[in-house]
């Protein structure tokens, strides 16, 4: 299985970062990759993210909520076109480090027999973008 991973500590408590996190309809206003999330965020259901790479056109997903644990794990699985192909499964873990810091795990597991082409063409600017979504959620939560 092909991962990118990132992580960023956040001078806030993790109750304050999990609720920017799942507040989907704020994302417009801070987040530079994921621009849209709709859809009620519960396990097993299907919902639309709008996620856009640095120096790339956005994408529109309909991936299905895996993991909604609040304050630890949010975590989603899409598909190009239909499983197998070409999967990713998208998450976010949260660490409270004690003392109003948490740590911020943003990563992403591709799997299909397109991963490796595909991974190889978009691995620099999605970790790019992570990396862009931690620093304006640090940001977000520390203002």
């Amino acid at each position: 299985m092909k991962t990118i991973t990132t992580s960023i500590v956040i001078d806030a408590p993790i109750a304050t970062v999990w609720a920017i996190l799942m507040d989907q309809e704020a994302y417009p206003q801070w987040n530079p990759f994921i621009q849209k999330l709709q859809g009620e965020l519960a396990i097993g259901n299907t919902i639309r993210a709008t996620i856009q790479a640095p120096g790339q056109k956005a994408m529109n997903f309909t991936p299905v909520v895996k993991v909604n644990q609040p304050e630890r794990e949010f975590r989603w699985l899409g598909h190009l076109f239909f499983p197998g192909l070409f999967d990713g499964e998208h998450y976010f873990l949260l660490e409270d480090l004690g003392e109003g810091q948490t740590k911020f795990i943003h990563g992403e597991q591709f799997s299909g027999i397109l991963s490796g082409i595909i991974l190889k063409m978009i691995r620099e600017n999605t970790k790019v973008g992570f990396l862009a979504m931690n620093e304006a959620l640090k940001a977000r939560a520390e203002a």
